[in-house]
Order: structure tokens, then sequence, then C-alpha cells
């Protein structure tokens, strides 16, 4: 009897461990989290990488400031004994916004369920979307104190969608889906936030390097890059406006658009304003103007009558600094030999452009390190030519001015989603660091 007593209290003290040792994984809150944020070459796509399922596997994925959700491709080995369908009309589905609700004809696998609440994965690169299953899984990030990363956390039940395999079409190599970080409740954001109770706020620090990573922090605290300077110091806030119509691929009647647009009122180059026609800076009642973010988009891209009107005004002041234009080179349309263009803290030395804000004191402002791109071209000396890094969009786009990566890179930008603002710091080279300079080496 004594030696069943000694087994069951020494099976009881590993059962108590065990469960306080439970409790402690999963009642841990942070107050932030962090990820890593690649750039890839081939591609001109920023990819983050996070880990999903039981057990836990290194999942790619494509980042896309505007995006609805997450989504993954199911089609191609995932295996998961955590996966769980989310069922029709359950709190899921609503949390969702969907009501679509179906079945799968062939057996049961991650992605094809019975019973099962659906939603449209879009490839927002190629423009192309698909049925998928509603579904949840574990979900594990690193959590930051804003200079490191730190203890991982986990979210047991965090909400994508399933895709087939075809969707990953035109992604970066290796990345097996799409990690939108939109105005939905089941976009990372919010989601991240709902679970560990921080601030639906995020931001976003692109690296300009093809070898080292930017970073992405969701929920509270600062954003600390080395030599230790705290980028949220130097925030800059504008007000979100919502567009009222949105662009997805597949959306209901009268929902509006999950990307976050800003209200730039005027353009100068050199601290001149260049003449627009102002309506196609305002999103009308279709949802067709104004100026949105865009991580999906390599460079920025402008209505052509916007675009014009930026070349004109760039080369005049080119011109007077005595730079000689050079042929084109696809997809730019202005391209200068870089012979005698020198050299700043914050890139080439070239005519400096603002976009300017809701209020005519605040302004985005565009230094050549973002505003000039090299390639290669047998016009120039040495083949260096540097490009003006804007493309035309067209006459009728359906927004006016997207922002695209190229023009983010090494400009921290922070989404406050309660606030409905965006904060943006311009070029960090300005303050001698760079998105490339968070310290990734974990305080664990």
């Amino acid at each position: 009897m004594a030696s069943f007593s000694h087994r069951l209290l020494l099976f009881s003290s590993l059962f108590v461990f065990l469960v306080s040792l439970s409790f402690a994984q999963t009642s841990f809150r942070p107050s932030a989290l962090v990820l890593p944020v690649t750039k890839d070459n081939a591609t001109r796509q920023y990819v983050t990488s996070l880990n999903q399922r039981t057990p836990l596997v290194p999942v790619r994925l494509t980042l896309d400031i505007g995006g609805r959700f997450l989504w993954v491709d199911c089609d191609s080995g995932y295996v998961s004994s955590t996966y769980r369908p989310a069922r029709c009309r359950s709190s899921q589905c609503s949390l969702a916004n969907t009501s679509s609700c179906g079945n799968c004809f062939g057996a049961p696998r991650p992605g094809c369920n019975n019973n099962t609440c659906g939603l449209f994965p879009e490839n927002t690169v190629t423009r192309t979307s698909t049925g998928g299953e509603l579904t949840a899984d574990v979900v594990s990030v690193s959590s930051t104190n804003g200079s490191n990363p730190g203890r991982v956390a986990t979210v047991s039940d965090f909400l994508f969608s399933c895709a087939p395999t075809s969707l990953l079409q035109g992604l970066a190599r290796g990345v097996t889906g799409i990690a939108g970080l939109g105005r939905t409740r089941i976009a990372l954001p919010s989601q991240f936030a709902s679970a560990f109770n921080f601030s639906r706020k995020f931001a976003l620090c692109l690296s300009s390097s093809n070898s080292f990573s930017g970073v992405l922090f969701f929920g509270d605290g600062s954003y600390t890059f080395l030599p230790g300077i705290d980028a949220s110091s130097s925030l800059t806030y504008t007000p979100l406006i919502i567009n009222p119509v949105s662009n997805a691929g597949a959306t209901g009647p009268g929902e509006a658009s999950d990307e976050y647009f800003i209200g730039v009122t005027f353009i100068q180059i050199n601290g001149k304003t260049i003449p627009l026609n102002s309506s196609l800076l305002t999103i009308n009642n279709e949802g067709v103007g104004g100026t949105k973010v865009s991580t999906i988009d390599p460079y920025t891209v402008l209505e052509t009558s916007i675009y014009n009107a930026v070349v004109s005004a760039f080369v005049s002041e080119f011109e007077s600094m005595n730079i000689t234009r050079v042929a084109s080179v696809a997809p730019f349309g202005a391209c200068f030999s870089s012979e005698n263009i020198g050299s700043t803290r914050v890139g080439p030395a070239v005519p400096l452009i603002d976009l300017v804000l809701h209020n005519s004191s605040i302004s985005w402002r565009i230094f050549g390190a973002n505003s000039m791109v090299a390639v290669n071209s047998t016009e120039a000396i040495n083949n260096d030519v540097l490009c003006l890094a804007f493309v035309d969009g067209g006459s009728s786009p359906r927004t006016s001015i997207v922002i695209g990566g190229y023009q983010l890179e090494d400009n921290l930008l922070e989404i406050d989603l309660a606030s409905s603002r965006l904060g943006f710091t311009s070029s960090l080279l300005y303050k001698q660091t760079t998105c490339a300079n968070f310290n990734f080496t974990s305080n664990a």
C-alpha cells in the first residue's frame, strides 16, 4: 500500500507540474510580437515566416499590408493534429464575416470538409481568387520588448483559409500563402490583438537589403533599431481614410475596402507644388481615386496625368542641375546618367518629393534612396543609370496613387487601427539606421 501511495504521490506531483507548465505557456500574455521580413530579389515581394500547426512547421508567406486574412496552401502536405475547420453558423464564421456554407466531395482532409464555412482567398499579386475553407490551427510567434525577440507566444485557434496549390502561382519561391494585415477582424493584427489583449496596432519596416531582414511588429511598445535608436519617437501621424468600396476579388455589395488609404492633398518637387487634377486625390462614391499603401506593388504607381506631372517637374529640376537624361529603362519613364549625381546620407542627391497630407505642414518626404533606383543601360558611362522609381498606372486606375514597396523601404510605418491613423518616419537613413538594424538575437 505504501508503494502504491508513493507512486500516486509522484503521479499527482507530476500531473500538477505538467498542468502548471501548460498554464504558464498558454497564459503568457506578451505586449508585442515580432516577425522578420525579407525581400525576395526575383519577385520584389516581401516575405515573412511564422510557425503553424502541430507539430509546428515554419510557413513562408508573402506579406500584403492590405490583405484580408492569412491563407495557405493546404493541398501540398498540410499535416496537423490541431487543424479544426470552422463549422457552418459558428462564431468563427461570424467573426470572419462569412455566411457561405458548403460541403466538399472527397475524403476529409485539410481544405476539404463538410458543413464548413467558406472564404475566398486571393492572390493579390496575380489578382486571382478562389474558394477556400475557413479553419483554425496553432500559430506561434516570438514576443518582443521592442529591441529583441523574446519568449514564444502561441495562439491555439488562429483563423485562416485553406487554398489550392494553384493559387500560389506568381508568388515568391518557397512561399505557401499570403499574410494579410488589412482591416478585417481575422487579419493578423486583429487576431493577435484579440488573443493577447493588446492594441490593434502594427508597425512595418521593410529592409532595402537583399541579405538582411526588415521587421514587423504587432502590439504596443517601442521600435528600437541598432545602435539603440527608438524610431517610435520620430513618427508623424495622418488619418486613415476608409474607401467605401472594396477592390478585393470576391466581395459582397456595399463592402468597404480593407486596404489602408491616406489623404494626399498635393505633391511638391523641391518645394514647388505641381499642377494636378485634385479630384483624382479623393475617393469617389464608386471607390475610385485616392492614395493607398501597398506591399504588393514593387514601385509607386501613379495615374497617367499625375505621373506625367511628377516626371515633368522632376526632369525640369534635374535640367537645372545639368544632369544628363538617358533612354528610359522599362518600367520606368525617366532615367538619368549617375555620372554627375552626388551622394548623401539619404541616397542620391536628387530633387525632394513631398506627398503633402491632411495638413499643409505635414508631408511624407521621399529622399533619393526611395525615389531613385539603379539600373543597367548601354546609354550611360559605365552602364550606371538611375531611374525615377515611379511607374505609369494608366489613365483610369482604380486608385490614383499607390505607394509601393520601394518607397516604403527603410521607412517605419505604424498602423493604429483603434485610432485609425498611420504613423510614418520618412527615411530612417536620416536617423543613421535602417530597417535591417533590428536585433533579432533573442533575449529570452
